[in-house]
C-alpha cells in the first residue's frame, strides 16, 4: 500500500471518528438516535421545522444517516 493510500485511509477514519463523537456527545439517552431536545441542547438555533426537514423518514429521530444529509444539506453543523 502506498504511502499516499496510508494517508488517505488514515485521514478518512480520523474524519469518520470526529463525527461520531460529535454524535455521541449529542445523543444524551445513548440510543444512537437524536431527538429534538437533544440537537437542540448542541444547536440551540435548530427549529421544530428545521429538524422535521432533517427528518427524512418523520420517526421524530434522527438517525446517522440524517445526520450527514442534514449535515451536507448546511441545516445542522457538523
Amino acid at each position: 500500500m502506498t504511502l499516499f493510500k496510508k494517508s488517505a485511509i488514515t485521514l478518512i477514519a480520523a474524519l469518520s471518528a470526529s463525527v461520531a463523537v460529535a454524535e455521541l456527545a449529542a445523543d444524551a439517552n445513548g440510543d444512537g438516535v437524536l431527538t429534538i431536545d437533544e440537537v437542540q441542547a448542541v444547536f440551540p438555533d435548530v427549529t421544530a421545522e428545521a429538524f422535521s426537514t432533517m427528518d427524512l423518514n418523520a420517526d421524530g429521530a434522527l438517525d446517522e444517516a440524517e445526520v450527514q444529509s442534514a449535515q451536507e444539506a448546511g441545516l445542522m453543523p457538523a
